[in-house]
């Protein structure tokens, strides 16, 4: 494979049916919601119930069955292929790398959800007595079991076959190069723009429920530093705001916005972590850290597969499922942007990096920030699961609360959400431009600021619609088709590599 031809396919140029097809799409969704706003939520909430009632266990099925790929990918014969030319190196040092694919894949969720679930399944297990150690062990089981392995492994999939396609047989960065082995000479045809167009409103939905969730911690962090008003209005305003500086980045470029932004955040999130290591019960934090991998490890078959029949559908529609199909539905974009910084790498190492790293990370982001609430819960005197329940967007800032400089924390953790806000939007919109522009790896810059405009508004409009539940059920809908896209993803990937790679 000649380097020098990556990006030359078919297909690579602006593509105006793609384009114009999913901002059609996007204006049709935005004026029906405008125009009734109640049946446009009832509709959303309506496709999510029937889809947890009737797929949830293809959900599950599936982000197992990815995760088991993604090992045998690592392990098998092709593990030296290098995601290019033989002789290419990798675009980016591996500190970068990663800091751009955890920023982009995870970061602002686990800000988030980082204390936010641990005391939520605390107060309320699917299993243990609520509110006791084995809740809390429980708790932190399940939380890195939603954020760990399962989840990058979906990434791993999309993003190594975006990248072989594109860097190695000089497919364009779409996800319909994806499944060329599949579907031949119709893959730069109606059947595969679909498919992009497809990934392009996921991607869109997925990115609209991150918007939701940062605005929301956003102003909850206001509210605790100036006594700002909690209300869907300022949420709007945030978001606005917001993107107006992913819009600054994107015009910045891939080096030296995103990347610089990524790095930044690594920094902060570091520092925040440590500062809550050192100033907390240190000991019991770190001790706890290995009894948490073990717990994840040892029950990971039964969670992999747990689909609770016996039980009401409504925890596993607010947690497991919801994970799953919010993950598929970033697929596109998580998996497109790690493809694009991946170049030069070989399956192995872009397999480890993605799937191992990022899930140590969210470990001790669980272990040190949803271990130091629980600890504060049962050992401490409590009083943190009160506010979550409330509003579990004010989670990490009743963490703080309880530590010195807390005025100075919670402006240093409205950054971090700001700024993996940002890089959300901003790496997500370079995406959105590489698949709407027929996948070329440098789409125009009128373009991104166009699909960051885009991306915000129809956060916006699903906040009005519902809130935070219309952004998940919006997210759902959309995890169904990439569920299934997906394992097409990975026939067309193994046949890829039996039929066109020579193995050493």
């Amino acid at each position: 494979m000649d380097e020098n031809n990556t990006g030359k396919a078919t297909g690579l140029s602006s593509d105006p049916f793609i384009f114009f097809s999913v901002l059609t799409l996007v204006i049709v969704i935005l004026f029906g919601a405008l125009i009734n706003i109640q049946m446009t939520g009832a509709i959303l909430f309506f496709l999510q119930d029937f889809i947890v009632g009737n797929f949830s266990w293809l959900f599950s099925l599936t982000v197992t069955f990815l995760l088991l790929f993604s090992i045998w990918l690592a392990c098998s014969r092709f593990a030296h292929v290098k995601l290019g030319g033989d002789n290419s190196k990798p675009d980016f040092s591996l500190t970068g790398w990663l800091s751009m694919l955890f920023s982009a894949g995870m970061g602002i969720g686990l800000v988030f959800f980082g204390v936010a679930e641990p005391v939520l399944h605390f107060v309320a297990p699917p299993v243990s007595e609520p509110e006791t150690s084995a809740a809390a062990r429980e708790a932190m089981r399940l939380s890195i079991f939603h954020w760990g392995l399962h989840a990058w492994a979906i990434y791993v999939v999309l993003g190594l076959a975006l990248a072989l396609s594109h860097f190695r047989f000089g497919e364009p960065l779409a996800i319909r190069s994806t499944l060329q082995p599949v579907l031949g000479d119709m893959t730069h045809r109606w059947p595969g723009k679909v498919i992009d167009m497809l990934a392009v409103l996921g991607t869109l939905f997925g990115l609209a429920t991150s918007l939701g969730l940062g605005a929301a911690q956003i102003n909850a962090g206001l509210s605790e530093l100036f006594q700002t008003e909690i209300s869907t209005n300022s949420q709007v305003l945030i978001i606005i705001l917001i993107t107006f500086f992913a819009i600054m980045s994107l015009v910045l470029g891939l080096d030296k916005g995103i990347r610089r932004l990524s790095e930044f955040n690594m920094v902060l999130a570091v520092l925040l972590l440590t500062f809550i290591l050192i100033l907390g019960p240190t000991a019991a934090l770190l001790r706890g850290l290995p009894d948490h991998l073990g717990n994840y490890l040892q029950n990971l078959p039964g969670m992999s597969l747990s689909t609770h029949p016996f039980q009401s559908l409504d925890w596993q529609k607010a947690w497991t499922i919801f994970y799953w199909a919010w993950w598929l539905s970033w697929a596109p974009f998580v998996g497109t942007f790690i493809a694009r910084i991946s170049k030069g790498r070989t399956i192995r190492e872009f397999v480890i990096g993605v799937l191992v790293a990022p899930t140590l990370m969210g470990l001790l982001w669980f272990g040190i920030f949803g271990g130091a609430a629980l600890r504060h819960e049962l050992l401490g005197g409590g009083g943190i699961a009160e506010i979550v329940e409330q509003n579990s967007a004010l989670a990490i800032y009743a963490l703080l609360a309880q530590f010195p400089l807390q005025q100075f924390t919670n402006l240093v953790a409205i950054i971090l959400v700001a700024v993996f806000f940002i890089t959300s939007s901003d790496s997500g919109s370079f995406v959105v431009d590489m698949l709407t522009s027929g996948g070329d790896p440098n789409p125009p810059v009128w373009q991104r600021i166009f699909w960051a405009s885009m991306e915000g508004m129809l956060a916006i409009i699903l906040l009005i619609i519902g809130g935070l539940g219309a952004l998940q059920a919006g997210a759902i809908s959309l995890g169904l088709p990439f569920c299934i896209i997906i394992l097409v993803v990975c026939y067309a990937l193994q046949k890829r590599l039996k039929d066109s790679i020579v193995p050493i």
